[in-house]
């Protein structure tokens, strides 16, 4: 499957299978998503695997499609405002890359803002020096819907003089 074919087809997993997912696999993933572009090579993303009572505490209203994995990734908020913004953006690239890799992999994933409500950060443990950019729900697709129609690509570029 060619990059633009998996790009294409990646969905948002909403219900997966039991199946369980080889850890060795997901840390591999997430080792190549870490070449996602950031800035002066800060790498400014974390990982915290969700274990079954910490799922349970987060009381997630579809309890994240009863995924096998389950873990939230940080970003670190940086020195400044520039920083913060610089360091999300590479952390959001890290995230795209992971899912991506998954999903040529057939591992469909759920990308949740589950974990960035007070309560939820609170839940996680997030250090008061990071931001919670998602909850990544991972595991073989149960059912994986049609593709919707995107905007056409010209309405959304501006030319400058």
């Amino acid at each position: 499957m060619s990059l633009s074919e998996i790009i294409k087809n990646r969905r948002t997993i909403k219900k997966f299978k039991e199946e369980n997912i080889d850890g060795e696999k997901v840390k591999q993933w997430l080792q190549t998503a870490a070449y996602a572009p950031n800035h002066k090579l800060t790498e400014p993303w974390e990982i915290v695997f969700i274990g079954a009572e910490t799922r349970a505490a987060l009381n997630h209203k579809l309890n994240f499609g009863n995924a096998p994995v389950l873990f939230a990734v940080l970003s670190h908020k940086g020195r400044n405002e520039l920083e913060r913004e610089e360091n999300l953006a590479a952390v959001s690239c890290f995230v795209q890359n992971f899912m991506l890799l998954a999903w040529e992999n057939g591992v469909g994933t759920f990308w949740s803002s589950a974990g960035a409500s007070p309560k939820g950060k609170q839940v996680l443990q997030v250090p008061e020096d990071y931001d919670i950019v998602g909850v990544i729900a991972a595991g073989i697709p149960e059912e994986i819907k049609e593709a919707k129609e995107r905007t056409a690509i010209d309405l959304k570029i501006k030319h400058l003089k």
